[in-house]
């Protein structure tokens, strides 16, 4: 499913000014951040790496944070067919989903903002309790009601965790060492995708569905007091007067998320919910207009196209995914545990194409690689539908979602470079925000739509047959919007290997709103405002 993690690439991004919403000490050069290690330290630990004395356990509690809140969204994934059968929530299926994906574009937003007024100690701790408040009411939850009361506030957290992280990132570790640490985020992702779907499926067998949250818990206190020595050792700092609190974007992002989550309640209401239901949706579109950059929803040649095809391949790959599960254990009787690996060969596929197209980034472009991406997708979903609609055999499925998986690994690192390569020191931190809130909200919407789809034909048994067949028709959209990827009035774009590779390592086979193969999820601002 889509989720919200850390991007490797953002060592790359050139300085950003305060227009872009950027929570600025993620982005000062090392001259111009007060808080920062001391030059006179910075030339003594000159061969320190992220594992030495200094760094160790700051290291450790960061990319401990990161693996457990991508542990947590990918083995959800998994175990959300056990929970919604045993608390009877069907119909909230979707929404368990598509919730923590809105609630996270808040947390986004609000962290960011609140971290650059103030620094980011009380915003990660404030964060990190929201996450395990989310884990307690789930793990405990009686009623699918409650259990999605707790996924809001996990994706909540989850949403302000990445984004704080990224500030005590900028505030702890000289520059010469961000490419380092965010390569163990992204590390922190790719573990999970292949061995988190697998030990849930596992856990919910071997005990209960709740441990897959509550075992959690503790492990999040754990990482916070690996990092709390650094946090308290930083300098306190006093309010930053000159950056204000973006309120007209924390309301933007409040109506967005509260849209989403009305879009699958509101459709329930007998004769007028489906015209309510639709109206929810342009809310949350147009509440998301002044988050993306200008022409994204008319898909523009160039980074506007960018920008929504991220969102649109989110919408198309993970409004599928998270039924494909639920569709193994419903109709062919896999237990969750072998449910799980199918999303596993999904994960290995997504994590192979990442590096093939790192590997050919010379020889293939941009356009290519964004258009074959798409085929495979969309393959892969059509494939999923017709083993439904003619009840063929469950190996389809799931050989069809590794090439899908393959098709998404092609496709998400060269959105962030592209992301980076159209962007300019003036505008990076918003591009980034706009790329990972483009991917939480077309996932966020395309679930909560495939829930309504779900419940309205589950009567007449074509419930997974409906919910695939509206993914392929974002997919082909999306298709049809991956040429537009480039410009050609524009200067051609670099190809070069090391973009490229650098970004391919940041692989999230399964969430929202990916920031470790994505944006930083950032306070967005438009500079054009």
């Amino acid at each position: 499913m889509p989720r919200k993690s850390p991007n490797p690439s953002a060592s790359a991004a050139g300085p950003r000014t305060d227009s872009t919403g950027l929570p600025r000490e993620a982005s000062r050069a090392p001259a111009a951040e007060p808080d920062s290690t001391t030059e006179a330290s910075r030339t003594t630990s000159a061969a320190s790496g992220i594992f030495s004395p200094e760094y160790l356990w700051v290291t450790l509690g960061s990319c401990a944070l990161v693996f457990l809140g991508a542990f947590e969204s990918l083995a959800v994934t998994t175990i959300m067919p056990v929970v919604s059968a045993d608390l009877n929530g069907a119909h909230l299926y979707a929404l368990a989903f598509a919730g923590p994906l809105a609630t996270g574009v808040i947390g986004m937003v609000v962290a960011g903002n609140w971290s650059d007024r103030h620094g980011p100690v009380w915003p990660l701790y404030s964060a990190a309790v929201i996450f395990t408040i989310g884990l307690v009411i789930a793990g405990t939850a009686t009623t699918m009601v409650v259990m999605v009361a707790g996924r809001l506030f996990q994706g909540l957290g989850t949403g302000a965790v990445i984004v704080a992280l990224y500030v005590v990132v900028a505030r702890v570790f000289p520059t010469r060492l961000h490419p380092s640490i965010f390569a163990g985020f992204a590390a922190a992702w790719v573990v999970p995708s292949l061995i988190g779907p697998f030990a849930a499926g596992v856990i919910a067998e071997l005990f209960t569905w709740h441990w897959v949250f509550l075992s959690v818990v503790g492990l999040v206190a754990i990482a916070v007091f690996m990092i709390r020595p650094t946090l308290t050792s930083l300098p306190k700092q006093q309010p930053d007067t000159t950056v204000p609190w973006a309120f007209g974007r924390i309301v933007w992002a409040g109506i967005a998320a509260l849209a989403v989550l009305l879009l699958s309640l509101l459709s329930e209401i007998p004769a007028i919910g489906g015209v309510l239901a639709a109206l929810a949706a342009i809310v949350a579109i147009v509440a998301s207009r002044p988050l993306l950059p200008k022409g994204t929803l008319l898909a523009r040649r160039g980074l506007p196209s960018v920008i929504l095809l991220r969102g649109l391949t989110a919408a198309a790959f993970f409004g599928a995914e998270v039924y494909l599960p639920y569709l193994l254990i419903t109709n062919y009787d896999y237990s969750p545990t072998l449910a799980g690996l199918a999303l596993t060969l999904g994960a290995v596929s997504w994590a192979l194409a990442s590096w093939l197209q790192g590997r050919l980034s010379t020889q293939l472009t941009h356009v290519a690689s964004t258009t074959i991406g798409s085929v495979l997708v969309l393959l892969a979903i059509l494939a999923v539908f017709v083993t439904v609609l003619l009840a063929l055999p469950s190996e389809i499925a799931i050989a069809a979602w590794v090439f899908g998986g393959g098709g998404m690994g092609l496709m998400y690192p060269r959105i962030s470079t592209m992301t980076l390569a159209m962007s300019t020191p003036a505008n990076q931190g918003f591009n980034s925000a706009a790329m990972s809130i483009s991917d939480s909200m077309g996932g966020a919407l395309a679930l909560a739509t495939t829930g309504i789809i779900f419940t309205g034909m589950l009567s007449a048994g074509l419930s997974f047959a409906g919910v695939y067949a509206f993914a392929a028709a974002i997919a082909i959209v999306a298709l049809i919007v991956a040429p537009r990827v480039t410009d050609p009035r524009a200067p051609e774009l670099s190809e070069t290997a090391e973009a490229a590779e650098t970004i391919a390592v940041a692989v999230n086979p399964s969430n929202h709103a990916n920031p470790t193969t994505g944006a930083i999820p950032l306070t967005p601002a438009n500079p054009a405002d």
